[in-house]
C-alpha cells in the first residue's frame, strides 16, 4: 500500500465491555484498513476488571501495533467515526461501552492539544492497557516517562484483574496475567 511509505508506528488500546466484546473488538480491528491503518501486530485478548466505573460489565481488551500516515487529529477523528458506527455511545464516563478505542502512542510524539492527549494520558495507570501492552512490546519506551512498557507495568500501584481470555472459556477459570 502506497500510503504506508511514510507511515508512523501507533499503538492502540480496544475495549468492549457490552454486547458480543470479542464479535465487537473483531469488527473494530476489520474497520481500521478502510480507514488506512494498516495492522501490525495484536496482543492476546484479555479479560479485565472494571476500573473507576465499577457497576459494569467486565471488559475485553487488547492492544494493536499499527502504521498509518494519518496525521494525530484524523487519526482520531477517523477512530472515533469507527466507534460510533459500530454503536457505541458513552453517555458514563468511563462508563459501559460497546467499543472503545484510544491512542496509545504515535510514533515518539508527545502532544497536548484540546481533545486529545498523545501519549495516552492515564496508560501508566492501567493494567488493562499495561498487559496487553507489555506483551506486544516489552521494550517500547514512553517518550515523556522515559521507561519501557515492561517497566511501566512492574511499576503500576493499579492491580485491577487482566487474565488472559480464550473463546471457548468465555474467560472463566482463565489465566491470571502480569501478576
Amino acid at each position: 500500500m502506497l500510503f504506508m511509505a511514510e507511515g508512523k508506528i501507533i499503538y492502540l488500546s480496544l475495549g468492549s465491555n457490552l454486547g458480543d466484546r470479542s464479535a465487537n473488538l473483531g469488527r473494530a480491528i476489520g474497520a481500521l484498513s478502510a480507514i488506512g491503518v494498516r495492522v501490525l501486530r495484536r496482543s492476546s485478548i484479555y479479560e479485565t476488571e472494571p476500573v473507576d466505573f465499577l457497576g459494569q460489565p467486565w471488559f475485553l481488551n487488547c492492544v494493536l501495533e499499527a502504521e498509518t500516515s494519518l496525521m494525530p487529529r484524523q487519526l482520531l477523528i477517523e477512530l472515533q467515526a469507527i466507534e460510533r458506527k459500530l454503536g457505541s455511545q458513552k453517555p458514563i464516563p468511563r462508563g459501559p461501552r460497546i467499543i472503545d478505542l484510544d491512542v496509545l502512542f504515535y510514533g515518539s510524539a508527545v502532544i497536548h492539544a484540546v481533545g486529545m492527549e498523545i501519549p495516552h494520558p492515564r496508560l501508566a495507570e492501567r493494567r488493562f492497557v499495561l498487559v496487553p501492552l507489555a506483551e506486544l512490546a516489552p521494550e517500547l519506551r514512553h517518550p515523556v516517562l522515559h521507561v519501557s512498557a515492561a517497566e511501566l507495568l512492574a511499576a503500576t500501584r493499579d492491580r485491577s484483574v487482566v487474565r488472559l481470555w480464550h473463546a471457548h472459556e468465555g474467560g472463566a477459570g482463565s489465566k491470571a496475567a502480569g501478576n
